[in-house]
C-alpha cells in the first residue's frame, strides 16, 4: 500500500465534496489528506486527494472519480515531479522560561509565530509533511495544546500540466452553469 495523490478538478457546486468523499468511503479507500480550493478557472475548484491504496486501486479510484457528475478532470500526479506543501497551526504551551527556546525553534524550522498569549504561542508552518512532523516532534516536550493541518496540496513542476488544461468549451459551460457528466 502506497500513498497516491490526485488533482481533481470539479465544478464549484454544493455537494461535490460529499460525493467525492463518499466514493472513497464506499470503495474502501483510506483518505490520508483532502484539500479543496478555487482553481485558476472560474467556476472550478481543485481538490488534492491523497489516498492509501495499491496501483490497481489507484487506477480504479481515478476511473470511478470520472463517473461522478461535476468532475471535470482527474490527474494521478503521484509519479510526476511535483511541489507538495502542507500547512499547520500549532498551539504550544509557553511560559517565561520556555518562550525563548520556542522562538529559536520557530526560526530553525522557518515557521512563524502568529499569536502570543501569556501561557502559549501559536506557530504557523508551511512546508513538506516531513518538516512539519519534525517540528511537532521537537515541540512535544514543551506541550502541544492543539494542532490543525490543512492537508497536502500539490502542483506539477514546470509547464507539464499545460497540456491537460480544461477545454475552453468545458470552461464556458461551467461559467454558464451547465452541468453534465463525463
Amino acid at each position: 500500500m502506497n500513498l497516491y495523490t490526485f488533482a481533481i478538478y470539479v465544478e464549484d457546486r454544493p455537494g461535490v465534496l460529499n460525493r467525492v468523499a463518499s466514493l472513497f468511503r464506499r470503495r474502501g479507500f483510506n483518505i490520508h489528506s483532502l484539500a479543496v480550493g478555487h482553481s485558476e478557472v472560474p467556476g472550478l475548484s481543485r481538490m488534492t486527494a491523497v489516498i492509501e491504496t495499491d496501483e490497481g486501486g489507484a487506477r480504479r479510484a481515478q476511473a470511478h472519480l470520472y463517473k461522478i457528475i461535476n468532475v471535470v478532470r482527474v490527474e494521478d500526479i503521484t509519479g510526476r515531479p511535483v511541489i507538495m506543501r502542507d500547512l499547520a497551526l500549532i498551539k504550544v504551551a509557553a511560559d517565561q522560561t520556555t518562550r525563548t527556546c520556542l522562538m529559536q525553534l520557530t526560526q530553525v524550522f522557518n515557521a512563524r509565530i502568529v499569536d502570543v498569549a501569556p501561557d502559549s504561542l501559536v506557530l504557523e508552518i508551511c512546508g513538506s509533511e516531513a518538516r512539519i512532523d519534525g517540528l511537532l516532534e521537537v515541540l512535544r516536550p514543551y506541550g502541544v495544546i492543539e494542532m490543525v493541518r490543512a492537508g497536502r496540496i500539490a502542483m506539477e513542476r514546470g509547464s507539464g500540466a499545460a497540456e491537460a488544461t480544461v477545454s475552453p468549451e468545458r470552461a464556458a459551460a461551467v461559467e454558464e452553469g451547465i452541468s453534465y457528466s463525463v
